[in-house]
């Protein structure tokens, strides 16, 4: 059941990396067009910046959950790698717990932002100001999902969520 289930979440995260990095080449050519239009056009247009913000907030949020899965935050390890195994297990453990609250605080307090401002109208694109607060509680879910993975691997298989060494890798013993 974990692997069907860390399966699932594999494809989830790769599906929300490829969602934010479409995300990133919009908000490129938007800027391109906004910057080709003010100084060749002399018509710089009103909906490009307010467009390009919120799919910059999409592609941060949205890609920072996955990062969750796909290990590509950045933590240090020198404490853990020089405690023994059992010690740094409890560590793991504790930091999935943290995380999967964090995740929790985004899902409940981002439904709760965006229905507060839902009313609120982005002027130059006519959309509710809600659709700029909707990635919190999408990448809170999503967070909740891929930590709560973790934690239950690292409980039901012990060393599961365990860095490994940069050696192993190196030499064709596993994946970092």
């Amino acid at each position: 059941m974990l692997d069907h289930i860390t399966a699932f979440n594999a494809r989830l995260s790769r599906v929300i990396l490829w969602v934010a990095a479409a995300g990133l080449v919009a908000m490129t050519l938007i800027i391109g067009w906004q910057v080709y239009a003010r100084y060749i056009l002399n018509a710089s247009p009103s909906w490009s910046e307010q467009t390009a913000l919120l799919l910059m907030i999409w592609y941060v949020v949205l890609a920072s959950a996955a990062g969750f899965n796909q290990g590509f935050h950045i933590r240090i390890m020198a404490l853990q790698n020089a405690l023994p195994e059992n010690v740094a297990r409890i560590m793991r453990l504790i930091a999935e717990l943290v995380v999967i609250g964090c995740g929790f605080m985004m899902l409940i307090w981002g439904i709760e932002l965006t229905n507060i401002i839902s009313s609120h109208v982005i002027p130059s694109l006519g959309i509710s100001r809600s659709w700029a607060y909707l990635p919190l509680p999408i990448a809170g879910a999503a967070i909740i999902l891929f930590c709560t993975t973790r934690f239950v691997g690292e409980l039901m298989r012990p060393g599961w969520t365990a860095e490994k060494p940069i050696e192993s890798a190196l030499h064709g013993e596993g994946e970092i």
